[in-house]
């Protein structure tokens, strides 16, 4: 949808985009049921590029109320604001996405060029907007909830014990002083910045419900891209910093919520569209559809044809539709979000045998919500109130669930009644797994005896169940990952296929990444080249591959 609309906006090539399924949005696509809505994972708008959170408000604005004042996000301490130029305009107050006020910071036809944050005008619309919102996680474990980022507090203290926190900070102390090298594996990687004990504690067990894998199987890249700029010793001075603001009046630092001194464990406020991540690709897709592109619902890629000749170059595709009928595309561009593996699978060439051998030993991890309404949970705020929290990670070794999400908390617009607590409880399996063939109702009943176990809500207490299963959610950093080079090298040659996203490129990639790396492609389109290499450099939890070499250094 990002390189659609990048297309449309910037080129005369036409987007013609194949979703195999019936909905928008991919992983970040809102499921509705009864009124009620769920995230799938959980999105939070926030980014380190200037460039996606200008696209982001520059298509669904923050939600400034009835006064009109600008936004503020805030994290490790930090203030920033979203400047909202409607003070400049007749209306009052910003709404949806609309015309764009030309500002310093952007060229007259409202593209951004320079680090100012602007937002659209559309006072038609008040739906059309995202809200800010407080982002609050905790890890449940021993029937107790402990701060995500850890945070060495007298609570953190008191339920951990005091045996077991002094076993943690001299592992910690140990870890820094005699580090593992080379990092091999995911343990290695989070022994390193977190200690034995500490990461025994906290991350092993859930690590390995998403992944079924050992930490010591999977490679320390995927931490590389996910918690990189992460550690004990982060999280203390994160601690350290709020406390200190809550003694002394710190300035806002004034610019635009790009955040990108932020790693993205510890970010405290958010943007959230109002009706959940998949508000916002469909009003893409509708942007798309009135520039003149076409997206066709339901259809599923099953070959890739080529022209016959010295280099490789797709020529069209084959696709089949839910129904049955078939049809081919033609086109002169080709970007893929399939699976790699599908991909390769889908060529009607000569592949290498060692590149068919890496692409069938891929591997992915597969996701199931249930979405649960309940009139209460048992565990409440110290006021009696509801949690606040947006998700919690579920560390207890006695149930198969990995991470519960309150979605009122992510957005009060998500339930349709709102004296009622709606939740998702995730969990990681294969579609070969006995989890994933489970029956609906059978597994609606699994769920609830779950949680009512660890004590979060009783069973009599929920009125209502949904069931979703979200195949190839997580490409996986095992298998034959550690040949994958082999698969991108031939990938790479094909002059007009561009891989992107998290599937599409076999990287666990999060909303931003992926939109970054059909940004580059499109860019290198209208420029006349597309940089193959930088193209993979788009990941990780570090700086954004501009700024990469700077960072590292």
């Amino acid at each position: 949808m990002t390189a659609g609309l990048e297309l449309l906006r910037r080129s005369d090539v036409k987007p013609i985009i194949l979703e195999a399924s019936q909905e928008i949005g991919g992983i970040s696509r809102t499921i509705k049921y009864k009124g009620n809505r769920m995230d799938i994972g959980g999105h939070r708008f926030f980014s380190k590029s200037d460039r996606v959170m200008q696209w982001w408000v520059d298509l669904m604005p923050p939600d400034v109320g009835d006064t009109a004042s600008d936004p503020e996000i805030s994290y490790q301490g930090k203030k920033r604001v979203v400047a909202v130029p409607a003070r400049l305009q007749e209306e009052p107050v910003l709404r949806g996405a609309g015309p764009i006020v030309s500002r310093p910071g952007m060229d007259e036809d409202g593209r951004r060029i320079g680090a100012e944050m602007l937002v659209t005008v559309a006072p038609h619309d008040p739906d059309l907007v995202m809200l800010i919102r407080p982002r609050k996680s905790r890890i449940y474990y021993l029937r107790k909830f402990f701060d995500y980022p850890i945070t060495l507090t007298a609570t953190t203290l008191k339920n951990l014990g005091l045996a077991r926190t002094f076993r943690v900070g001299t592992s910690y102390l140990k870890s820094q002083v005699d580090q593992i090298t080379p990092e091999k594996s995911l343990e290695d990687f989070l022994i390193n910045r977190f200690g034995r004990q500490l990461y025994l504690t906290f991350f092993k067990s859930y690590t390995e419900k998403v992944w079924g894998t050992p930490c010591n199987e999977i490679s320390a890249e995927w931490g590389a891209q996910r918690i990189k700029g992460l550690s004990l010793t982060t999280a203390v001075k994160h601690f350290v910093k709020k406390a200190l603001r809550g003694r002394k009046k710190v300035a806002a630092a004034a610019g635009d919520v790009a955040q990108k001194g932020t790693d993205t464990s510890l970010i405290e406020r958010f943007m959230y569209p109002k009706f959940g991540p998949g508000q916002l690709w469909e009003h893409v897709a509708d942007l798309v559809r009135q520039k003149g592109g076409e997206i066709h619902m339901g259809w599923k890629v099953e070959g890739l044809n080529f022209v016959e000749g010295d280099g490789l170059r797709v020529a069209s595709i084959e696709a089949v539709r839910e129904d049955g009928e078939r049809r081919t595309f033609a086109g002169d561009y080709f970007f893929s979000t399939m699976p790699m593996r599908e991909l390769v699978r889908a060529m009607r060439t000569a592949v290498p045998a060692n590149v068919l051998e890496v692409s069938d030993g891929l591997q992915y991890r597969d996701f199931i919500t249930v979405g649960l309404l309940a009139d209460r949970l048992k565990v409440k705020e110290p006021d009696g109130g509801l949690l606040k929290d947006t998700w919690i990670y579920i560390q207890e070794p006695d149930v198969l669930l990995g991470r519960l999400q309150i979605f009122n908390n992510w957005s009060p617009y998500l339930v349709s009644d709102p004296d009622k607590v709606w939740i998702g409880l995730e969990y990681f399996c294969y579609d070969t797994d006995d989890l994933w063939k489970m029956a609906d109702e059978d597994l609606k009943k699994f769920a609830i005896a779950e949680v009512a176990k660890i004590g979060i809500l009783d069973a009599d207490a929920v009125s209502d169940a949904h069931v979703v299963r979200v195949p190839k959610t997580y490409p996986a950093y095992f298998g034959t990952y550690d040949r994958f080079d082999e698969l991108k090298t031939f990938v790479d040659r094909i002059e007009n296929l561009f891989p992107i996203g998290r599937n599409g490129m076999h990287k666990y990639n999060n909303q931003d990444h992926s939109m970054l790396t059909a940004m580059h492609v499109v860019d290198g389109l209208v420029a006349g080249h597309v940089n193959k290499a930088a193209l993979w450099e788009i990941n990780t939890e570090q700086e954004y591959h501009e700024e990469k070499a700077a960072k590292d250094s």
